[in-house]
């Protein structure tokens, strides 16, 4: 059994990150003595492996209740797949589709897992999405099904928030609704795929205002992580630290029925995905 799995940075301001992980009691532990970022550069299993050789308990502790960022630094490529849940696919009234959904999220988006969403200026549509990601840790190109796991380093939960009438109505693609500031919420931990099992059968839910809304787990994607390496792969080089998220399970706000119900002002959401922690952000709005 490895000890240490859970990598995140602990932030004094935004900008100042610094890589940490947290031990068995659930302490944060300064992991800068050893490496400088939790970044591409250092998600190789060789670099993780040396990492989880270290004895927590030789780790300075961190003190108080500092910020977290985002559970990957310096993100390359931020790459979304859309209507991957069969169930999320029937509450939207949408068809099944032959091939994984891709668009972009901005990197201008990534935030950490407790930081503010901020709605933008004339946003009335701004909606929720759990979704499970998935972090690169070693360059791939034409990847086969078969061994696209032995390219992910980890895995961490994302809040894919989507403003919906900036995503459909605003011409183009869904990059508009998916890219704004604060969109991006990524961690808090990234988890290395040996401590998570079997990625396709973990439970996932988000609650907004206490009240739960999402509830889905990850075997019911339409394309498994390893399929949608596999397509991703055929189409771009797929590097270090470049992070997927795999679609969302039902219970979104555009999906209910008969009125939908999008966030507001200080509301607050809570994600989490089964072995991978717990997301929560308030919600504010651009003046």
């Amino acid at each position: 059994m490895r000890r240490v799995s859970h990598f995140k940075h602990a932030v004094r301001a935004v900008g100042a990150e610094k890589p940490g992980l947290i031990d068995a009691d659930g302490a944060l532990r300064d992991l800068s003595g050893h490496v400088k970022d939790i970044d591409g550069a250092h998600l190789s299993d060789a670099v993780l492996s040396t990492l989880k050789g270290i004895d927590p308990a030789k780790l300075p502790v961190v003190e108080g209740n500092p910020r977290l960022g985002a559970c990957v630094g310096n993100i390359g490529k931020f790459l979304c797949i859309g209507l991957n849940y069969s169930d999320h696919a029937a509450e939207t009234g949408a068809a099944i589709p032959e091939h994984p959904i891709l668009f972009f999220k901005a990197n201008s988006a990534i935030v950490g897992p407790y930081d503010d969403v901020v709605m933008p200026r004339g946003s009335t549509h701004t909606d929720w999405e759990v979704e499970l990601g998935v972090v690169i840790g070693k360059e791939c190109k034409y990847v086969s099904e078969a061994d696209a796991l032995d390219y992910v380093a980890g895995y961490c939960v994302v809040n894919d928030v989507s403003e919906r009438h900036f995503q459909t109505q605003l011409t183009g693609q869904w990059t508009k609704g998916k890219s704004c500031d604060t969109f991006g919420p990524t961690g808090p931990w990234l988890v290395t795929k040996d401590e998570v099992g079997d990625v396709q059968n973990l439970a996932m839910s988000l609650d907004v205002n206490g009240k739960r809304m999402q509830t889905g787990n990850t075997n019911t994607m339409i394309f498994t992580v390893a399929q949608i390496i596999e397509h991703l792969s055929g189409l771009m080089t797929l590097h270090p630290g470049d992070v997927i998220t795999t679609g969302t399970p039902p219970g979104v706000g555009m999906g209910i029925k008969p009125d939908p119900v999008y966030l507001k002002k200080g509301d607050v959401m809570e994600l989490t995905i089964e072995g991978l922690g717990v997301q929560r952000q308030t919600v504010g709005e651009d003046a």
